[in-house]
């Protein structure tokens, strides 16, 4: 054999090993426990849908899906503990709207489009707008005449600033031409006690924190977000059916893995949480908790996350929302 062929085999064969790699990679992925990093402390709804999926994903793949913990710097913490991992599948992100808003409101160490590789989103979940009993409206339509009349005199509550329930209530006071005062708080547990105790009197939140409240009587319910009513509060009508329909707003869950993570793992991930959100189990516990079960493509997640950190950055500037 002459001297050329010999060097045509051996890159023959070097392309044949190449082309075996990804599928080899694909095919034996996983094969260790998996780290689901959750930027949140435990105990919120956020952590409760991270443990519900993980568990059903260890069943299945028979690897354990370990919940991280990695609260605080509104999510920057532990989005950067993804950055820093090794991208092969092994660690990944569960993330909230929080994550498009942040790079109107802080400096991150991390391009939260570049350093990030789609996988899917999870779940949605609309927001309702509650008040305190003492306020004297009964609907959306009494809440925006008497905002308007007392200009930054209602005092409204959130999980701090730049968290999705305050550019949601900001978004509100724009599209509905009020102002309110701002009160963030550490987190929705301290300003939900301080709301239930009078200290100030509107809220906006997931529903499944203000259900309970709602049906206890503890608060007044005037509107949610989304198509349709929710089952648990029936008497809660959309903000389309009390008069103010321009306003939309939801909150999601994703799944995000470092940006060189390859295509073949990242599509494993996405199909495997897809059939997830699929048993009948997991979507009647979402369910319960005011959550839909929603998985997309990793290109339909990309694209989401580029059209909400726009939408945001546009009510941060009109809001002068300044990091604290």
């Amino acid at each position: 054999m002459s001297k050329p062929s010999k060097i045509a085999v051996a890159l023959a064969m070097m392309a044949g090993l190449l082309a075996l790699t990804p599928t080899k990679a694909q095919t034996t992925y996983p094969s260790k426990t998996i780290r689901l990093i959750l930027p949140y402390a435990p105990g919120g709804s956020t952590s409760a849908v991270a443990h519900l999926l993980g568990h059903k994903v260890t069943e299945n793949w028979h690897r354990q899906v370990l919940v991280d913990n990695r609260p605080g710097a509104n999510t920057v913490i532990g989005s950067e503990a993804l950055v820093k991992a090794a991208p092969d599948g092994y660690t990944v992100l569960m993330v909230t709207a929080t994550h498009t808003i942040n790079p109107s409101v802080l400096k991150t160490p991390y391009d939260a489009i570049k350093d990030f590789a789609a996988v899917t989103t999870l779940t949605r979940s609309p927001f309702g707008l509650v008040v305190h009993p003492s306020l004297p409206v009964r609907n959306l339509r009494e809440f925006i005449a008497l905002a308007k009349a007392r200009p930054d005199q209602i005092d409204y509550a959130s999980s701090g600033v730049g968290t999705a329930n305050h550019l949601a209530a900001e978004l509100l006071s724009m599209l509905a031409g009020i102002r309110m005062h701002h009160i963030p708080y550490k987190g929705g547990g301290p300003a939900m006690n301080d709301l239930l105790g009078g200290q100030v009197q509107v809220h906006m939140n997931v529903p499944v924190n203000l259900i309970p409240q709602i049906k206890a009587g503890k608060v007044r319910g005037l509107a949610v977000t989304g198509d349709a009513r929710l089952p648990p509060i029936p008497d809660v009508p959309t903000f389309r059916e009390a008069g103010l329909a321009a306003f939309d707003m939801t909150n999601w869950n994703g799944l995000l893995a470092p940006a060189s993570t390859s295509k073949p793992i990242i599509d494993k991930l996405a199909s495997e949480f897809a059939r997830v959100l699929q048993l009948p189990d997991v979507r009647e516990r979402l369910a319960a908790q005011g959550l839909e079960p929603w998985s997309s493509t990793p290109e339909q997640f990309a694209a989401l996350i580029r059209s909400e950190i726009g939408r945001y950055a546009k009510v941060v500037k009109n809001a002068n929302i300044k990091a604290e």
